[in-house]
């Protein structure tokens, strides 16, 4: 399967730029960091095999949806409850707070992503579970596998920037919640 940046390379940058009235460039830097905080999300839910099981049945219903304007900004919603439980707004709020992406609202961002993240991942899993034997929470974390430690013990990507360690650590323990 592809890394988390082949995945994020595939999304309309453009038309999401133009639905948030930012520039290409900060959005696409908000759609790394948003994209990554939920497939980080999703790869700690997977961990658990509830957690896994209902990740794949929601994959099911999530076909390879990219178009902006058509996103189900409720279904994206919900998405993120299922996520990161009562505190989507808190990982919105952790996301706005990162100076590469001032301007960004990420709780109007996040909703229109999450189906859009769903319907990327379940072209992809569907790709992963024909040529591999290993589970959802080993796709999910290939994806993240571009993700390396800094100094900090923080994740990073190696080539954009993400600090995703920071991100799901200031967030604390609230990926185990559903």
């Amino acid at each position: 399967m592809a890394g988390i940046d082949d995945i994020l390379s595939q999304l309309p940058i453009g038309d999401i730029a133009k639905k948030l009235g930012v520039d290409e460039g900060t959005a696409a830097q908000a759609v790394k960091e948003g994209g990554a905080t939920i497939i980080g999300g999703l790869h700690r839910n997977a961990e658990s095999a509830d957690g896994a099981a209902a990740i794949e049945k929601a994959l099911e219903n999530h076909g390879g949806q990219i178009d902006v304007d058509n996103v189900d900004t409720a279904d994206g919603q919900k998405i993120l409850t299922h996520i990161f439980g009562n505190d989507t707004d808190a990982v919105a709020s952790q996301l706005s707070s990162n100076e590469k992406t001032a301007g960004i609202d990420f709780s109007k961002l996040l909703p229109i992503l999450a189906p859009i993240v769903m319907g990327m991942l379940s072209k992809g899993t569907s790709n992963a579970k024909e040529t591999s034997s290993g589970g959802l929470g080993d796709v999910l974390g290939g994806l993240l596998g571009g993700l390396t430690g800094n100094q900090s013990g923080n994740a990073q990507s190696s080539g954009g920037g993400i600090d995703i360690g920071s991100i799901l650590g200031g967030l604390g323990g609230l990926f185990g919640k559903k």
